[in-house]
């Protein structure tokens, strides 16, 4: 029933008490028949005029509700870009700016990011490796791959549309990885064993570290620029003559992703990483 129908039900119903009242009132007194009349119409008359109501109550909400979720996907989204800025303009890049203006030192830039889908999980080597579908713009061997939460890995084989993503949780992995606190260098590498954790090498045993020490990206394996979240302390140990064992808890959920991000960095080239100090071929 429309709006405009139930507006004409309750004018017929209403005229008609109206009418039964008028009948009465000529004939003079109250009747038991229009005791009863009255307690019928009565009700009836409340219920029919609430319909209207209801119904452009009903419409109110829905259109409530539809404006609250449009506006929690926008805030979702909006929470998301900022930090995804927040990943390139983390406390230790900020210093290191904020630093270099007064020598005018400038940082490696790190460009733009754009999203991509994960197309394909290798659950058999617990998520060590991502299929990516790019699209039109092919991915590059070695380019960065993140998430809101902090960094992923790198790419190491593109097929067209297609890039196969090495993640930091592999044993053969390895990113230059530094205590935010004390600005400690080590290297970060895949737990291994099946494990989802990480070890932080190379952290001398004089060195400060305690649980809940952030690790970023030190920005020295040209691979990675400095400052992504990679992970927090979550054990040490005294780990041989020389150096902590250090483990770490991801920064990223790796069983949770179903899009990524590729950052546009250039790695430093292969060539002037090769072990050539003379300089000649």
């Amino acid at each position: 029933m429309d709006e405009r129908r139930t507006v004409w039900v309750l004018i017929v119903v209403l005229v008609g008490q109206l009418v039964f009242l008028a009948v009465q009132g000529a004939r003079g007194g109250h009747t038991r028949a229009e005791t009863v009349g009255l307690r019928l119409l009565g009700p009836l008359a409340r219920t029919v005029a609430a319909i209207p109501r209801g119904f452009s109550d009903a419409r109110q909400d829905m259109k409530l509700r539809g404006g609250l979720q449009e506006e929690n996907r926008r805030l979702r989204r909006e929470v998301e870009e900022l930090r995804l800025h927040l990943l390139r303009l983390s406390d230790v890049e900020g210093e290191m700016r904020r630093l270099g203006e007064a020598v005018r030192y400038g940082t490696p830039p790190a460009g733009r990011i754009r999203s991509v889908d994960v197309v394909y999980v290798d659950y058999a080597s617990w998520l060590r490796t991502l299929v990516l579908y790019t699209g039109d713009a092919p991915a590059r061997k070695n380019q960065p791959v993140l998430s809101p939460d902090g960094l992923v890995g790198r790419v190491f084989a593109v097929a067209g549309p297609y890039s196969k993503v090495q993640l930091i949780t592999d044993r053969a992995a390895g990113v230059g990885g530094m205590i935010l606190r004390t600005h400690r260098q080590g290297v970060v590498r895949g737990g291994g064993r099946g494990s989802g954790a990480l070890v932080l090498d190379y952290v001398p045993l004089q060195t400060d570290v305690r649980v809940g020490d952030q690790v970023l990206t030190a920005g020295i394996d040209g691979v990675y620029p400095r400052g992504i979240p990679v992970g927090t302390v979550v054990k040490v140990e005294g780990g041989g003559q020389l150096f902590h064992k250090v483990e770490l808890a991801p920064a990223v959920d790796f069983g949770a992703l179903d899009q990524v991000y590729l950052l546009d960095y250039d790695a430093v080239p292969p060539k002037l990483k090769e072990n050539n100090p003379s300089g000649h071929p």
